[in-house]
């Protein structure tokens, strides 16, 4: 691998010809297909970009609500069952207790996700405003 240029900005390099050079000499049929390119560009250029921190700080922060390492995936799955009500008829309140500590833990990992995937959305919808 190469230090430079790094893969974000190999990527954001292809999406700024794609959107300043091609796009404007592409038949309008086919614009949007262009515009997508690009954008996929950016996003993959955020992943790489901004992912591996997410990930760590993800699994960090699942890891201390759960009370165990693992892999996201794994954390994830766990919390999710632990969330999921069970067959009892009865309450169960410690499901209420991790579903309250749970949630700046999802907020903050979700905030992270739409950083790559979105970014400015959670400035513009703040509070999961809709």
């Amino acid at each position: 691998m190469q230090d430079e240029p790094a893969a974000p900005r190999l990527l954001d390099a292809v999406a700024d010809t794609l959107e300043g050079q091609v796009l404007p000499l592409t038949d309008p049929s086919v614009q949007h297909h262009v515009r997508v390119a690009a954008n996929l560009c950016r996003i993959v250029s955020r992943e790489v970009a901004l992912e591996p921190e997410a990930d760590i700080r993800a699994r960090t922060a699942l890891g201390d609500l759960l009370g165990r390492d693992g892999s996201a995936p794994e954390l994830w799955a766990e919390l999710a069952a632990a969330l999921t009500p069970g067959p009892t008829a009865e309450p169960d309140h410690s499901v209420d207790g991790l579903a309250i500590d749970a949630h700046p833990v999802v907020l903050a990992i979700v905030r992270d996700k739409l950083a790559v995937a979105k970014p400015g959305y959670d400035e513009d919808h703040p509070r999961g405003g809709g």
